[in-house]
Formats: C-alpha cells, structure tokens, sequence
C-alpha cells in the first residue's frame, strides 16, 4: 500500500483515500497503481476516484460517471482534493 488516509469530519462527511502499487495494471488501465478515494457527505457519495477492473480509470461526482486521465498518484490526489474543496465551496 503507497497512502491510505481517512479523516471524518465533525458534521461526519467522510474523506478517504487508498493507493497501492499492483504487481500488474488493472485491465484495461496501463500504470501499476489501484486506487480508491472517496468523499462522502450526508451519508452519500460525492465524488468518487478509482480504477475498476473492466472500467479503468474514472471519476464519480453527483452520480454521474466520466473517464479520468491518469497522470500520476500525486495529480491523482491534487485532482481529488481540487474536487472536494469546489463541492464544498458550491455546497
């Protein structure tokens, strides 16, 4: 495992995220990373990162699904935590 880190917030919105280094890509991603992050609010998922095996990379914001370009874990967590902070602004 590269990172795992939970933090729950006092109005308990949920912030979580796990990496790891794979010995293998999950099909049909190319790099050697899984990963999940999640940001729960109200009891409901937000925004949502990860890599499915037989979906590959993507990203779930207000129950709506799209592709995510994997760059790197570090612009991974930048992009996730970019998302976040914007929900909360607008929320």
């Amino acid at each position: 495992m590269i990172t795992h880190f939970r933090d729950v917030a006092p109005n308990s919105d949920l912030l979580e995220m796990v990496v790891w280094r794979v010995p293998q890509p999950v099909p049909p991603c190319e790099h050697d990373f899984k990963y999940s992050l999640v940001y729960v609010a109200n009891g409901t998922r937000v925004i949502g990162y990860d890599n499915e095996r037989g979906k590959g990379d993507h990203v779930h914001f207000a129950g709506e699904e799209s592709a995510y370009a994997f760059i790197s874990v570090d612009q991974l967590v930048e992009d996730f935590i970019a998302e976040v902070e914007r929900w909360k602004r607008e929320h």
